[in-house]
Protein backbone atom coordinates (compact mmCIF):
# COMPACT_ATOMS: atom_id res chain seq x y z
CA UNK A 1 0.00 0.00 0.00
CA UNK A 2 1.22 3.49 -1.10
CA UNK A 3 1.96 5.99 1.83
CA UNK A 4 1.26 9.62 0.83
CA UNK A 5 1.32 12.79 2.74
CA UNK A 6 -1.99 14.45 3.31
CA UNK A 7 -3.96 17.02 4.95
CA UNK A 8 -6.50 15.49 7.50
CA UNK A 9 -8.72 18.41 7.97
CA UNK A 10 -11.27 17.56 10.89
CA UNK A 11 -14.52 19.05 9.99
CA UNK A 12 -16.88 19.59 13.19
CA UNK A 13 -20.07 20.14 12.11
CA UNK A 14 -19.78 16.46 10.38
CA UNK A 15 -17.83 15.18 13.02
CA UNK A 16 -19.48 12.07 14.53
CA UNK A 17 -16.54 10.87 17.18
CA UNK A 18 -17.77 11.04 20.76
CA UNK A 19 -14.18 11.19 22.11
CA UNK A 20 -10.96 13.05 21.00
CA UNK A 21 -7.92 11.76 20.59
CA UNK A 22 -4.27 12.07 21.37
CA UNK A 23 -2.40 14.75 18.78
CA UNK A 24 1.00 14.32 18.15
CA UNK A 25 2.71 17.27 16.73
CA UNK A 26 4.94 17.43 13.73
CA UNK A 27 8.57 19.49 14.31
CA UNK A 28 6.61 22.44 13.05
CA UNK A 29 3.56 22.34 15.17
CA UNK A 30 1.04 20.46 12.89
CA UNK A 31 -1.17 17.90 13.98
CA UNK A 32 0.45 14.38 12.46
CA UNK A 33 -2.96 12.73 11.75
CA UNK A 34 -3.60 15.94 9.52
CA UNK A 35 -0.72 14.88 7.11
CA UNK A 36 -0.38 11.31 6.86
CA UNK A 37 -2.61 8.98 4.37
CA UNK A 38 -2.97 6.11 2.22
CA UNK A 39 -4.51 5.71 -1.08
CA UNK A 40 -7.56 3.27 -1.25
CA UNK A 41 -6.60 0.73 -3.43
CA UNK A 42 -9.26 1.19 -5.70
CA UNK A 43 -8.26 4.32 -6.83
CA UNK A 44 -9.50 5.92 -9.07
CA UNK A 45 -13.44 5.60 -7.98
CA UNK A 46 -14.37 8.21 -10.71
CA UNK A 47 -13.05 9.27 -13.83
CA UNK A 48 -14.31 11.04 -17.05
CA UNK A 49 -16.13 9.44 -19.70
CA UNK A 50 -13.00 9.67 -22.20
CA UNK A 51 -15.77 8.74 -24.93
CA UNK A 52 -17.62 11.48 -27.31
CA UNK A 53 -19.88 12.84 -24.43
CA UNK A 54 -20.22 16.20 -22.71
CA UNK A 55 -17.95 15.10 -19.83
CA UNK A 56 -15.36 13.50 -21.91
CA UNK A 57 -12.90 15.22 -19.43
CA UNK A 58 -13.51 16.59 -15.94
CA UNK A 59 -11.81 19.61 -14.20
CA UNK A 60 -10.30 20.63 -10.97
CA UNK A 61 -12.46 21.84 -8.14
CA UNK A 62 -15.29 19.41 -7.67
CA UNK A 63 -17.69 19.42 -4.12
CA UNK A 64 -18.80 16.09 -2.17
CA UNK A 65 -21.15 16.59 0.46
CA UNK A 66 -22.55 13.33 2.30
CA UNK A 67 -26.34 13.59 3.31
CA UNK A 68 -29.34 11.19 4.10
CA UNK A 69 -27.24 8.55 3.46
CA UNK A 70 -25.76 9.43 0.22
CA UNK A 71 -22.59 10.76 -1.06
CA UNK A 72 -23.18 14.11 -3.35
CA UNK A 73 -20.75 14.58 -6.21
CA UNK A 74 -20.85 18.33 -8.83
CA UNK A 75 -18.57 17.96 -10.83
CA UNK A 76 -17.17 20.11 -13.74
CA UNK A 77 -17.39 18.81 -17.07
CA UNK A 78 -16.34 19.74 -20.57
CA UNK A 79 -14.83 17.90 -24.45
CA UNK A 80 -11.98 20.11 -25.06
CA UNK A 81 -9.42 22.70 -22.94
CA UNK A 82 -11.32 25.97 -24.60
CA UNK A 83 -14.78 24.43 -24.70
CA UNK A 84 -17.92 25.68 -22.10
CA UNK A 85 -17.55 23.99 -18.67
CA UNK A 86 -20.60 22.58 -17.58
CA UNK A 87 -21.66 21.08 -14.26
CA UNK A 88 -22.60 17.83 -13.12
CA UNK A 89 -24.11 15.48 -10.58
CA UNK A 90 -23.36 11.73 -9.76
CA UNK A 91 -24.21 10.15 -6.17
CA UNK A 92 -22.91 7.00 -3.89
CA UNK A 93 -24.24 5.14 -1.48
CA UNK A 94 -20.46 4.44 0.27
CA UNK A 95 -18.37 6.89 -1.58
CA UNK A 96 -16.39 4.98 -3.84
CA UNK A 97 -19.15 3.45 -6.52
CA UNK A 98 -20.65 6.67 -8.54
CA UNK A 99 -23.78 6.93 -10.41
CA UNK A 100 -24.06 9.66 -13.00
CA UNK A 101 -27.52 11.46 -12.82
CA UNK A 102 -29.60 10.74 -15.50
CA UNK A 103 -29.85 14.02 -16.97
CA UNK A 104 -26.43 15.56 -16.73
CA UNK A 105 -25.54 18.09 -17.12
CA UNK A 106 -27.84 19.94 -14.61
CA UNK A 107 -26.31 23.55 -15.10
CA UNK A 108 -25.50 24.52 -18.43
CA UNK A 109 -26.98 28.10 -19.16
CA UNK A 110 -23.08 29.36 -18.05
CA UNK A 111 -19.59 28.20 -17.22
CA UNK A 112 -19.44 26.48 -13.45
CA UNK A 113 -16.02 24.81 -12.40
CA UNK A 114 -13.69 24.72 -9.28
CA UNK A 115 -16.98 24.87 -7.18
CA UNK A 116 -17.79 24.56 -3.20
CA UNK A 117 -21.24 24.28 -1.83
CA UNK A 118 -22.73 25.29 1.80
CA UNK A 119 -25.89 24.37 3.46
CA UNK A 120 -27.13 27.23 4.98
CA UNK A 121 -30.99 27.05 6.21
CA UNK A 122 -31.70 24.64 3.88
CA UNK A 123 -30.50 26.12 0.95
CA UNK A 124 -27.49 25.60 -0.93
CA UNK A 125 -25.34 27.59 -1.97
CA UNK A 126 -22.86 27.32 -4.57
CA UNK A 127 -20.15 29.23 -5.17
CA UNK A 128 -17.83 28.73 -8.96
CA UNK A 129 -15.19 29.72 -10.98
CA UNK A 130 -17.11 30.84 -14.52
CA UNK A 131 -15.69 32.33 -17.97
CA UNK A 132 -12.71 34.49 -17.42
CA UNK A 133 -11.81 32.99 -14.07
CA UNK A 134 -14.58 35.05 -12.26
CA UNK A 135 -16.11 33.71 -9.38
CA UNK A 136 -20.11 33.60 -8.77
CA UNK A 137 -22.92 32.13 -6.82
CA UNK A 138 -26.02 29.65 -7.51
CA UNK A 139 -28.65 28.57 -5.27
CA UNK A 140 -30.73 25.58 -5.05
CA UNK A 141 -32.82 23.68 -3.04
CA UNK A 142 -32.85 20.32 -3.78
CA UNK A 143 -29.06 19.67 -4.97
CA UNK A 144 -29.97 19.68 -9.11
CA UNK A 145 -31.94 22.09 -9.84
CA UNK A 146 -29.92 25.93 -9.78
CA UNK A 147 -30.47 29.76 -10.19
CA UNK A 148 -27.78 31.77 -11.37
CA UNK A 149 -27.24 34.45 -8.70
CA UNK A 150 -24.70 36.14 -10.64
CA UNK A 151 -21.27 37.41 -9.80
CA UNK A 152 -19.64 38.28 -6.57
CA UNK A 153 -19.25 41.94 -5.54
CA UNK A 154 -15.60 41.96 -3.97
CA UNK A 155 -14.58 45.10 -3.10
CA UNK A 156 -11.18 46.62 -1.41
CA UNK A 157 -11.22 47.41 2.11
CA UNK A 158 -11.61 50.88 1.31
CA UNK A 159 -15.08 49.73 -0.05
CA UNK A 160 -14.12 50.46 -3.51
CA UNK A 161 -14.49 48.13 -6.28
CA UNK A 162 -11.29 45.56 -6.90
CA UNK A 163 -9.14 46.40 -10.07
CA UNK A 164 -10.01 44.68 -13.52
CA UNK A 165 -8.73 41.08 -13.81
CA UNK A 166 -9.93 37.60 -12.52
CA UNK A 167 -10.91 36.80 -9.07
CA UNK A 168 -11.41 32.82 -9.17
CA UNK A 169 -11.27 29.59 -7.31
CA UNK A 170 -13.71 30.95 -4.96
CA UNK A 171 -13.84 28.93 -1.30
CA UNK A 172 -16.37 29.75 1.13
CA UNK A 173 -17.19 29.21 4.57
CA UNK A 174 -19.46 30.54 6.98
CA UNK A 175 -18.98 31.27 10.95
CA UNK A 176 -22.13 32.80 12.80
CA UNK A 177 -23.59 35.31 10.93
CA UNK A 178 -20.24 36.08 8.89
CA UNK A 179 -19.33 34.82 5.48
CA UNK A 180 -15.40 33.97 4.82
CA UNK A 181 -14.28 34.29 0.94
CA UNK A 182 -11.09 33.22 -0.44
CA UNK A 183 -10.24 33.72 -3.54
CA UNK A 184 -7.45 34.01 -6.09
CA UNK A 185 -6.62 36.50 -8.63
CA UNK A 186 -4.70 34.76 -11.87
CA UNK A 187 -3.61 32.39 -9.40
CA UNK A 188 -0.79 34.74 -7.92
CA UNK A 189 -2.03 35.11 -3.90
CA UNK A 190 -5.08 34.22 -2.28
CA UNK A 191 -7.12 36.77 -1.01
CA UNK A 192 -9.64 36.87 1.77
CA UNK A 193 -13.57 38.88 2.02
CA UNK A 194 -16.23 38.91 4.13
CA UNK A 195 -20.25 39.83 3.67
CA UNK A 196 -22.78 39.58 5.99
CA UNK A 197 -25.75 39.48 3.22
CA UNK A 198 -23.97 37.51 0.38
CA UNK A 199 -24.21 41.35 -1.77
CA UNK A 200 -20.87 43.28 -0.71
CA UNK A 201 -17.82 41.28 -0.39
CA UNK A 202 -14.78 43.60 1.26
CA UNK A 203 -11.44 42.58 1.55
CA UNK A 204 -10.03 41.89 5.34
CA UNK A 205 -6.71 43.33 3.54
CA UNK A 206 -6.03 44.39 -0.09
CA UNK A 207 -2.83 42.47 0.27
CA UNK A 208 -3.21 38.49 -0.14
CA UNK A 209 -3.34 36.35 3.13
CA UNK A 210 -1.23 33.77 1.58
CA UNK A 211 1.42 34.69 -1.12
CA UNK A 212 3.23 32.58 -3.27
CA UNK A 213 6.77 31.05 -2.87
CA UNK A 214 9.73 31.54 -1.77
CA UNK A 215 9.66 27.80 -1.88
CA UNK A 216 9.95 26.19 -5.05
CA UNK A 217 6.79 24.45 -5.07
CA UNK A 218 4.30 27.05 -4.43
CA UNK A 219 6.50 29.52 -6.42
CA UNK A 220 4.33 29.87 -9.28
CA UNK A 221 0.62 29.36 -8.18
CA UNK A 222 -1.53 28.98 -5.07
CA UNK A 223 -5.10 29.15 -4.90
CA UNK A 224 -7.28 27.90 -1.69
CA UNK A 225 -9.08 24.52 -1.85
CA UNK A 226 -10.63 23.90 1.66
CA UNK A 227 -10.55 25.78 4.78
CA UNK A 228 -12.03 23.80 8.09
CA UNK A 229 -10.89 24.24 11.52
CA UNK A 230 -10.16 21.53 14.13
CA UNK A 231 -9.13 22.35 18.31
CA UNK A 232 -9.16 26.10 17.79
CA UNK A 233 -7.35 26.66 14.71
CA UNK A 234 -7.76 26.81 10.73
CA UNK A 235 -5.83 24.49 8.34
CA UNK A 236 -6.31 24.99 5.00
CA UNK A 237 -4.97 23.28 1.60
CA UNK A 238 -4.04 25.07 -1.08
CA UNK A 239 -2.70 23.82 -4.49
CA UNK A 240 0.05 24.91 -5.92
CA UNK A 241 2.59 24.77 -9.23
CA UNK A 242 6.27 25.08 -8.95
CA UNK A 243 5.94 25.42 -12.61
CA UNK A 244 5.78 28.94 -14.62
CA UNK A 245 3.35 26.92 -17.20
CA UNK A 246 1.59 25.38 -14.56
CA UNK A 247 1.58 21.68 -16.10
CA UNK A 248 1.26 20.48 -12.72
CA UNK A 249 0.05 20.75 -9.58
CA UNK A 250 0.72 19.31 -6.04
CA UNK A 251 -1.87 19.52 -2.74
CA UNK A 252 -0.18 21.98 0.20
CA UNK A 253 -0.79 22.47 3.49
CA UNK A 254 -0.72 25.43 5.76
CA UNK A 255 -2.42 26.35 9.18
CA UNK A 256 -4.03 29.97 10.57
CA UNK A 257 -5.42 31.57 14.09
CA UNK A 258 -7.17 33.94 12.30
CA UNK A 259 -7.95 33.18 8.65
CA UNK A 260 -5.34 35.80 8.07
CA UNK A 261 -1.89 34.94 8.97
CA UNK A 262 -1.25 31.61 7.57
CA UNK A 263 1.89 29.00 8.38
CA UNK A 264 3.15 26.51 5.53
CA UNK A 265 3.45 23.40 6.42
CA UNK A 266 7.39 22.44 6.04
CA UNK A 267 6.46 19.22 4.35
CA UNK A 268 5.04 20.62 1.68
CA UNK A 269 4.09 19.63 -1.06
CA UNK A 270 1.48 17.29 0.58
CA UNK A 271 0.93 15.25 -1.89
CA UNK A 272 2.22 16.02 -6.13
CA UNK A 273 2.00 14.00 -9.49
CA UNK A 274 -1.20 16.47 -10.51
CA UNK A 275 -3.10 14.80 -7.38
CA UNK A 276 -4.88 18.37 -6.28
CA UNK A 277 -8.02 20.23 -5.56
CA UNK A 278 -9.17 17.90 -2.69
CA UNK A 279 -11.68 17.60 -0.11
CA UNK A 280 -12.47 16.21 3.00
CA UNK A 281 -15.65 14.58 3.78
CA UNK A 282 -16.70 12.62 6.94
CA UNK A 283 -18.70 9.37 6.23
CA UNK A 284 -19.82 9.14 10.23
CA UNK A 285 -16.70 6.04 11.26
CA UNK A 286 -13.68 7.91 9.53
CA UNK A 287 -13.05 10.57 7.33
CA UNK A 288 -12.09 10.34 3.27
CA UNK A 289 -9.93 13.01 1.66
CA UNK A 290 -10.88 13.08 -1.90
CA UNK A 291 -8.58 14.49 -4.76
CA UNK A 292 -10.15 15.67 -7.80
CA UNK A 293 -7.54 16.67 -10.63
CA UNK A 294 -7.64 15.20 -13.10
CA UNK A 295 -9.56 12.48 -11.75
CA UNK A 296 -11.36 11.55 -8.38
CA UNK A 297 -8.98 9.52 -5.90
CA UNK A 298 -9.50 8.90 -2.36
CA UNK A 299 -7.23 8.34 0.63
CA UNK A 300 -7.43 7.64 4.41
CA UNK A 301 -5.48 8.32 7.80
CA UNK A 302 -2.75 5.77 7.89
CA UNK A 303 -4.61 4.95 11.48
CA UNK A 304 -7.60 3.53 9.74
CA UNK A 305 -8.03 0.28 8.19
CA UNK A 306 -8.59 -0.13 4.72
CA UNK A 307 -11.74 -1.25 3.36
Amino acid sequence: MQKINLLVLVVFMFAKCSTTKTTSLTPDGFPSEMVHFVSYKGNPVFTATGTNTWDNEIRERGYILKEDGMYHLWYTGYTNIDSVKWLGYATSPDGYNWTRYKDNPIYNLGWVEDMCVIKSDGMYYMFAEGKGDTAHMLISTDRIHWTEQGNLDIRKADGTGLSKGSYGTPFVIKEKAVWYLFYERDDLGIWLATSKDLKVWTNVQDDPVLKMGPEQYDRYAVAMNQVVKYNGRYYGYYHASAYKDWHEWSTNLAMSDDLVHWKKFSGNPIVGNNKSSGILVNDGKRYKFYTMHPEVNVYFPVTDSLP
